[in-house]
């Protein structure tokens, strides 16, 4: 095997991800490992489009989204396909914030419910 590949085990190591997610992530085509007879081996190219799945479910896109925006480097190139990452970047950024003002809220009223009923118990 050539250092420049990994094989389906390595890849599995190297990501932290079951074996199960890794053929999935081939059923629905965001990636395509080389294949010789029964073994899969993923190039520098799957690697780094695996590094970059890994992060965009991070930052909680879903893998259509990911597999979308992959699709758009093959087809129309690098410019469309970073405009096209602005926007789901904004589109993210909005909603991580509403999700971070909703869990402040709910931390605030947890505390104050934690405080209220601390105050009906007797002093130890």
């Amino acid at each position: 095997m050539s250092d420049t590949r990994l094989s389906f085990k390595e890849m599995c190591a190297r990501f932290d991800v079951t074996p199960r997610t890794l053929r999935y992530y081939e059923y629905i085509e965001l990636l395509s490992p080389e294949k010789e007879g029964r073994n899969r081996f993923y190039t520098p190219r799957e690697v780094a489009r695996m590094t970059l799945i890994m992060r965009g479910r991070r930052f909680g896109f879903s893998l259509e989204e990911i597999r979308q925006w992959l699709e758009i480097y093959q087809k129309e190139g690098t410019e469309p396909q970073l405009r096209a990452w602005l926007a789901m970047a904004d589109r993210q950024l909005l909603a991580l914030r509403e999700q971070a003002r909703d869990i402040e809220e709910s931390i605030r009223e947890l505390e104050a419910l934690r405080s209220q009923t601390q105050a009906m118990l007797p002093d130890p």
